[in-house]
């Protein structure tokens, strides 16, 4: 019998998209067979991963689970929108979900180490490939965050179906009080909608305060008429654009969205309830997922697709 080498079992789940402990066992299977092995994945059904290993999976659901005082978030992608909608896989993306809440997992490949929770015959990475042979498409476990309150609450806002997913955590005493969770909620609709980066301009780093400064600067310089000013006038315009853009990337600053006059932002908002229901609220913490974020999407051009098979 040949030597199970990890380069062997990399070499292995390289060809086939398969997951580390599958292709060990399936190399222990047949004496360290390469091919005899890949046959072992295609019959067990998890190398059917390998032919999806290239797609493009920017669909999907985010979803999140809330216990008292402890949250998850997680996002789960599928390759189509489809998909998204299936009940079989929202059910699995459930599943990822309680598995996260009830592991130990701080990262991805963490968890996919862990014993799936359904089926601990099965690691998550393993139930993962068989959920992918079963759907047919591309499905990747993308990110997931957990929050814990010491002194306070989670909420969790889930919008558009799985579109959007937010967790914010607020300190407070209040944290029983149903106008208080109201609040916290209304704050977590506000971060869905408008992207802040921060909680406030205590939280955003020197760094891109001096970066700012520094493009605003390089605008002004540019342009004769606003170069020809005082450097004291130029000094307060950069930070008067500075001050204007902050308002947009730290929650407390930004307008408060459901405010009848347009006029209230969050940190007023918050005052007003936290008057109301006798306990200061504070925010702690907030995550923002949506789905498909950053990942690169790929634009099929079908006009050309079609001249493309007719010259063929």
């Amino acid at each position: 019998m040949a030597a199970i080498t990890a380069a062997l079992v990399k070499e292995l789940r390289e060809m086939t998209g398969a997951g580390m402990m599958d292709c060990k066992k399936a190399l222990s299977a047949t004496d360290g067979d390469m091919d005899k092995a890949v046959e072992f994945l295609r019959e067990k059904g998890l190398a059917a991963a390998a032919k999806k290993a290239g797609r493009i999976a920017a669909e999907g659901l985010v979803t999140a689970k809330v216990e008292g005082k402890k949250a998850v978030i997680v996002e789960v992608n599928s390759e189509t929108d489809f998909v998204a909608k299936n009940a079989e896989f929202q059910q699995y993306v459930a599943d990822v979900a309680s598995q996260i809440f009830n592991g130990g997992a701080a990262t991805i490949e963490e968890l996919m180490a862990e014993p799936w929770a359904p089926d601990t015959s099965l690691t998550v990475e393993q139930a993962l490939s068989e959920k992918i042979a079963r759907i047919g498409e591309k499905l990747s476990i993308r990110r997931f965050a957990k929050i814990e309150a010491e002194n306070g609450m989670v909420v969790a806002y889930i919008h558009g179906g799985g579109r959007i997913g937010v967790l914010v955590e607020a300190e407070t005493e209040a944290a029983d009080n149903a106008e208080a969770a109201e609040a916290v909620k209304n704050i977590a609709m506000q971060i869905a909608a408008l992207r802040p980066q921060y909680i406030s301009r205590a939280d955003v780093p020197a760094d891109f305060i001096e970066k700012e400064t520094e493009i605003l600067r390089a605008q002004i310089m540019n342009d004769p008429k606003e170069a020809a000013k005082p450097e004291k006038v130029i000094n307060g315009m950069i930070q008067g654009r500075i001050a204007k853009e902050l308002k947009e990337f730290c929650l407390s600053d930004q307008p408060y969205v459901k405010a009848e006059d347009g006029k209230q932002t969050v940190a007023q908002y918050l005052a007003q309830v936290s008057k109301a229901v006798g306990a200061d609220i504070t925010l702690k913490n907030f995550v923002r997922f949506e789905t498909g974020e950053g990942i690169q999407k790929k634009e099929e051009d079908f006009a050309a697709e079609v001249a493309k098979q007719m010259n063929m």
